[in-house]
């Protein structure tokens, strides 16, 4: 499912071209360095504790999580761009929880399906570490291959299966992905809502939904969970050494177990619907991350 950039500029006409030209001529780990500076010298914080990244259906949720320290758009910062799918917010938001800890939202995120390439897609994992983030939560809006699992349920993500053919990593990388999804954090995340379910996301490189030979493939593979976001970013926010939380919000059924076409329109409605368990859960953990 949709859910579940590189953009440029900083919003003032004075600094358009030189900002271009550092999107253009920079490295992706140094250009995440100056989005990080960008951000933590205009709100003037000496570093971020926390990052979430909302993806579908998700951005409803985030308001009222703290106690708000400053926004902008995400094409504002060096790197990024507006996100081109309905239902992503296109802000960043900064915001101190309850426990004092400064917290990240990323309210969208570039797919991997725009064709920008795969430094873009993991550009706010590298800028959040860059920023001083020790751990970071993924979120998303994805099918279902549990019939158990009904749209506006919240699933937390213990591995994934990477279908794109891509990675954020070159030359001699190695990076173990053994508990690339925290068993840590999944637990905190019991915490606050003992009733979460887990299972394995499969992402298909989209923009088109999976087909019922593909869902049926996934399933075989070991997944639950369908959708076209997240693993690249885990494997970027590993190799930055950050701890990783994922979870996915069931929108549908994924094709061949859903008895109706598939539409982006449902993922926006399940995540509306969704919104009081996922604000109390988003909340619950920022208090504790």
């Amino acid at each position: 499912m949709l859910g579940r950039g590189l953009g440029i500029p900083l919003t003032r006409s004075r600094d358009r071209r030189y900002s271009h030209q550092v999107s253009a001529e920079a490295d992706p780990k140094s250009l995440a360095q100056l989005a990080a500076k960008t951000i933590l010298e205009r709100f003037g914080l000496p570093g971020i504790d926390v990052a979430l990244v909302l993806g579908s259906g998700w951005s409803g949720a985030a308001s009222g999580l703290g106690e708000p320290i400053g926004e902008c758009e995400l094409a504002e910062i060096p790197g990024f761009a507006k996100p081109v799918v309905v239902g992503h917010g296109g802000a960043l938001r900064l915001l101190r929880t309850g426990t004092g800890r400064v917290a990240a939202l990323f309210t969208g995120r570039t797919h991997f399906y725009e064709g920008r390439g795969v430094a873009p897609v993991v550009h706010g994992v590298r800028t959040a570490a860059a920023a001083g983030a020790r751990a970071i939560v993924l979120t998303n809006g994805c099918g279902g291959l549990n019939p158990a699992w009904g749209p506006g349920t919240p699933v937390l993500i213990s591995d994934h299966i990477n279908l794109t053919a891509a990675t954020p990593l070159e030359g001699a990388t190695f990076i173990d992905l053994t508990d690339a999804y925290a068993p840590r954090l999944r637990e905190l995340a019991r915490q606050v809502d003992p009733t979460l379910a887990e299972g394995v996301y499969v992402q298909f490189r989209g923009p088109q939904y999976e087909t019922p030979a593909e869902v049926r493939m996934a399933r075989v593979l070991g997944g639950d969970l369908v959708g076209m976001s997240t693993t690249l970013e885990t494997i970027a926010a590993r190799e930055a050494g950050l701890e990783v939380l994922g979870i996915s919000l069931v929108t549908n059924a994924a094709a061949g177990i859903s008895p109706t076409p598939l539409e982006h329109a449902e993922v926006i409605a399940a995540g509306k619907a969704a919104e009081p368990r996922l604000r109390g859960l988003l909340s619950g953990l920022l208090e504790r991350l």
